[in-house]
């Protein structure tokens, strides 16, 4: 798990300025603690910032092939790195290090842009052919690894892990992104396809691209797809015995490191699944770690501690306040662009706690968009199927007009939400899902924008991608266009974002199991009745699970991390709804009015509203864009 960043001329060999390279560099310094170096060729510059995992004493990068005609750097890493190698071997290839980035040079020279093909794991490279004149990027099927760029007025394209790296190269003109504000504000983070700095890009999760020498810029080119097929065949304990395999693969494939490994356990299925699988792989207790709360409603130790006796793992956990607004500022220096998922806060905590004892720690991310256990998914499917029963027009007629006057309960738990119920009936699946996916409504987005700023969207709306990419997906029901989604937008743009920042932020490897592509490919072809069945999502997962782990953590409650954002904003952070609202750099932008910001925060104050996610987000907003242009 490493930081990289360069420059690539697209127009003329030009001369790269190493000190450019490792301003970037420095710029990512906490993604690779354990050394750096760059690497400069006409034309071409490559830096990196090393955090060691594997082949400690040879695995540094740039690095070069025997010839000289091929640099890589490098982040992420390639779980079937030893197989491929006896294969390139077998093929004439002299390995000089013990490291999986060797098999990348190497695989680059026999199978060209096929080798992503072969490669199991999360990675994103940029991989300089002096012979081609080229520099390829990459990115991992799911997104785990994150790669973003810009081209320059002079003919220069940036590429960084992070955003801060190519905002330390000069000639990189800073202005925000009036669309990507938008995005934000809908759904929460900015996706994959946006950023807040106009002109940077995100690769996209599953994409390549290749720059060519006196070519221009190209689009990037998808290179992996998953598709919800939901024609997997077989008796229940078939499918259950295939997918607890593709599990244990999963699992055993990223044990391999040269540094101490653990496991982050919420005592929820997922990570209880991950860490049960590695305690069978395991000679020695697998190290585990949990964040508490001092709140008993909001805290999990109990059940973490239930998995963790049952395993006889290594086991630490810490109680934090849910009061733990004083890392606002260290996430917003984490991750550049706005996000407004508050669970950041107790996953940097637990990530904290995991870098003190080991290097890499496993978690149980991506099962939720596989499998269907979000109860959004639920809800979505118990809709559709009323959807069915009714005519376009008698839904919007009917259900329309229930929306509009049935009174509204934000309040109250969502099955008992009629008006949104009803609401949620009266639009199209797509656009249901696209609200449900959301985080601030289209209607509160257009009360806060000026009508300037309404103008010049032009119409953009922050769940249409959701919309379009439902529309698109290959796949065979309505629930696995869905998840098709999930795991196109939401995955990469939230969950692994948050992930990737939050361990990175302390020098620590995370790795995504339940993400193996195999495992997700199996997972995408089951019946819908084995992702979601009698109200119940994962089906399959914990019917597999059986053996493994106890009736009390397969089949309670989904807490997930929470904190008590309402509350704060009428407590201790009251003073920053005050500040969003009368001339914070939101007021700057011109883009808000102010009489809305203003009855927002009082609404909240006085309890007559529960605006506490949006005063988060505006205030993550806030903060950003003083961070990033000084607003």
């Amino acid at each position: 798990m490493c930081g990289i960043a360069g420059i690539f001329h697209l127009d003329t060999p030009k001369p790269v300025d190493p000190a450019r390279v490792r301003t970037m560099i420095d710029a990512i310094a906490h993604r690779g603690p354990d050394g750096e170096d760059i690497w400069t060729a006409p034309g071409v510059g490559l830096g990196h910032r090393r955090l060691s995992i594997i082949d400690l004493a040879g695995g540094d990068q740039p690095m070069v092939s025997a010839d000289g005609g091929l640099a890589v750097v490098f982040n992420g890493e390639i779980y079937n790195y030893r197989e491929l190698r006896v294969d390139l071997e077998a093929w004439g290839a002299e390995f000089r290090t013990q490291s999986d980035t060797e098999v990348i040079l190497h695989g680059w020279r026999r199978w060209g842009p096929d080798c992503l093909d072969r490669f199991t794991g999360m990675f994103a490279f940029a991989l300089f052919d002096a012979g081609q004149q080229s520099l390829f990027l990459a990115r991992d099927r799911m997104g785990v690894k994150p790669l973003f760029y810009a081209e320059l007025s002079d003919g220069a394209v940036l590429f960084g892990s992070e955003l801060k790296a190519l905002l330390a190269h000069p000639r990189l003109r800073r202005a925000p992104d009036l669309s990507a504000v938008e995005d934000f504000l809908g759904l929460g983070y900015v996706p994959d396809d946006a950023c807040l700095v106009a002109g940077v890009k995100k690769l996209p999760a599953g994409h390549h691209l290749t720059l060519r020498r006196r070519h221009p810029l190209p689009q990037p080119r998808r290179w992996w797809d998953v598709a919800f097929t939901a024609d997997a065949r077989g008796s229940v304990r078939d499918l259950e015995m295939q997918l607890t395999d593709h599990m244990r693969r999963a699992v055993r494939s990223r044990m391999v490191a040269d540094v101490p490994l653990g496991a982050f356990l919420s005592g929820g299925v997922d990570s209880s699944s991950v860490v049960a699988l590695m305690a069978e792989a395991s000679r020695s207790a697998v190290e585990t770690c949990s964040i508490g709360f001092d709140v008993p409603d909001l805290d999990e130790t109990a059940h973490a501690r239930l998995v963790a006796g049952r395993f006889a793992t290594h086991h630490r956990e810490r109680i934090v306040s849910p009061d733990d607004f004083g890392l606002i500022d260290t996430l917003v220096d984490a991750f550049d662009e706005p996000f407004a998922d508050a669970s950041a806060l107790p996953t940097y905590r637990v990530c904290e706690l995991a870098r003190e004892k080991v290097t890499v720690a496993l978690s149980g991310d991506g099962a939720d968009e596989a499998l269907a256990g979000y109860r959004r998914h639920r809800f979505f499917v118990a809709e559709n199927r009323a959807r069915g029963l009714f005519s376009t027009q008698m839904r919007e007629r009917v259900f329309g007009a229930l929306g509009r006057a049935y009174p509204k309960a934000d309040w109250a738990p969502r099955p008992l939400r009629a008006k949104t119920t009803f609401q949620a009936l009266a639009r199209s699946s797509e656009e249901a899902y696209a609200r449900a996916m959301g985080f601030t409504s289209p209607e509160m987005r257009a009360r806060l924008f000026t009508p300037e700023a309404m103008q010049a969207l032009g119409g953009h709306r922050a769940e249409a991608r959701i919309e379009r990419t439902m529309r698109e997906a290959p796949a065979a029901d309505w629930l696995g266009r869905a998840q098709y989604a999930d795991l196109k937008i939401w995955l990469p743009g939230d969950i692994l974002t948050k992930v990737d920042r939050t361990s990175m932020a302390v020098g620590l490897e995370a790795r995504e199991p339940l993400l193996d592509h195999d495992l997700v490919q199996f997972q995408a072809s089951l019946p819908m009745a084995m992702r979601l069945r009698g109200g119940q999502g994962k089906w399959l997962m914990k019917h597999a699970m059986r053996s493994f782990l106890p009736e009390e953590i397969l089949h309670r409650t989904k807490m997930g991390f929470v904190t008590p954002i309402a509350q704060w904003f009428r407590g201790p952070l009251a003073g920053e709804a005050e500040r969003i609202a009368r001339g914070a750099a939101l007021a700057a932008t011109g883009w808000f009015r102010p009489d809305e910001l203003a009855r927002v925060a009082h609404e909240h104050r006085s309890g007559r509203s529960d605006h506490g996610r949006l005063l988060w987000q505006l205030l993550m907003l806030d903060k950003s864009l003083t961070r990033l242009f000084g607003a």
